[in-house]
C-alpha cells in the first residue's frame, strides 16, 4: 500500500532526523551544565557549540562527551553565537538550544521534526518549566498563557528552544547581531502566526536568571517586549539583563 506524504512524516524516527536536524548551542562558562544538556539530548546528529568561555568549559566538555558528533566554534552574545553556528548548518532544520535547557523527553526532537514536516512550519518551540521552586514553576505557567495568547498575532519563541526551518531563518537574516536583549522574541515575531507552533511538551531550564534579576524585573521586561514589539531599536539595549 502506498504511504501518503503525511503518513511518511509521521513515521520518521530518531535515526532519520539526524539527517534533517543540526543543533546549535551558545555557551559561556557553563561546562557542567553543557555536559548535562548534551547527554540528556542523546542526539547522534551534528551539534555545534558556539563558545565564548574564558574558563575550562570546552576542555571539560570535550573530555566528557567524546561519543557525540560536535564541532566547537567561536561564539559571542547569544545572537552572534547562534548566527555563527547557523553558518555551519547544512540540514533542513536547526534547533537553537541553550546550554542550561534539558530535553528529558526522549521523543521530543522526533515529534517536533514530524510536526514541522507535517504542517510545513517555519518555527516551533515548546513549553518551559524548572525543577526547583514552585514559585518559578508558576511563573512559567503564567508565561505559557501569555505565549499562547500572543501567538495568535505575534509568535513568541524562547531562545532556549527555537526549532527553525533553515531557509526561513536565512530569509529573515537570522538574529540581529545588534540585539543585546530579547533577540529571540525579536526574530520570532517576524514569523507568520500560521507558520508557528508551541508544542504542548516540556523542556526543563534553570531558575538562575530569575534568582539573579528577580521576578518583578523579568515580568516587567516581558511586558516591555510586548509593547515595544514593533520598535527594532528597543532590542539593541541590554537593560542590565547580562549584568
Amino acid at each position: 500500500m502506498e504511504i501518503n506524504p503525511i503518513q511518511r512524516t509521521q513515521i520518521k524516527k530518531m535515526s532519520d532526523i539526524t539527517e534533517l536536524l543540526t543543533i546549535v548551542i551558545p555557551c559561556k562558562n557553563e561546562g557542567d551544565q553543557l555536559i548535562e544538556t548534551v547527554k540528556a539530548l542523546n542526539f547522534k546528529g551534528k551539534i555545534i557549540i558556539a563558545d565564548v568561555s574564558n574558563d575550562d568549559t570546552i576542555d571539560k566538555f570535550m573530555e566528557s562527551c567524546k561519543e557525540f558528533n560536535f564541532v566547537v566554534i567561536r561564539g559571542g552574545l547569544p545572537s552572534v553565537g547562534r548566527n555563527n553556528g547557523a553558518k555551519y548548518v547544512k540540514t533542513k532544520y536547526v534547533l537553537f538550544l541553550d546550554a542550561d535547557v534539558m530535553v528529558y523527553d526522549e521523543k521530543l526532537l522526533e515529534d517536533c521534526i514530524n510536526e514541522m514536516e507535517k504542517k510545513d512550519l517555519d518555527l516551533l518551540t515548546t513549553r518551559f518549566t524548572v525543577n526547583d521552586s514552585i514559585v518559578y514553576k508558576l511563573f512559567y505557567l503564567l508565561f505559557d498563557f501569555v505565549q499562547f495568547f500572543t501567538a495568535l498575532s505575534t509568535p513568541f519563541a524562547v531562545g532556549g528552544f527555537m526549532l527553525f526551518k533553515v531557509d526561513k531563518f536565512k530569509n529573515l537574516n537570522g538574529f540581529n547581531p545588534k540585539d543585546k536583549f530579547a533577540e529571540d522574541y525579536h526574530l520570532s515575531s517576524k514569523v507568520e502566526p500560521k507558520k508557528f507552533k508551541i508544542m504542548n511538551r516540556f523542556v526543563v531550564t534553570t531558575s538562575r536568571r530569575f534568582r539573579k534579576k528577580g521576578m518583578f524585573y523579568m515580568i516587567k521586561m516581558m511586558l516591555k517586549c510586548w509593547f515595544n514589539r514593533k520598535d527594532d531599536s528597543f532590542y539593541t539595549k541590554d537593560y542590565g539583563y547580562w549584568d
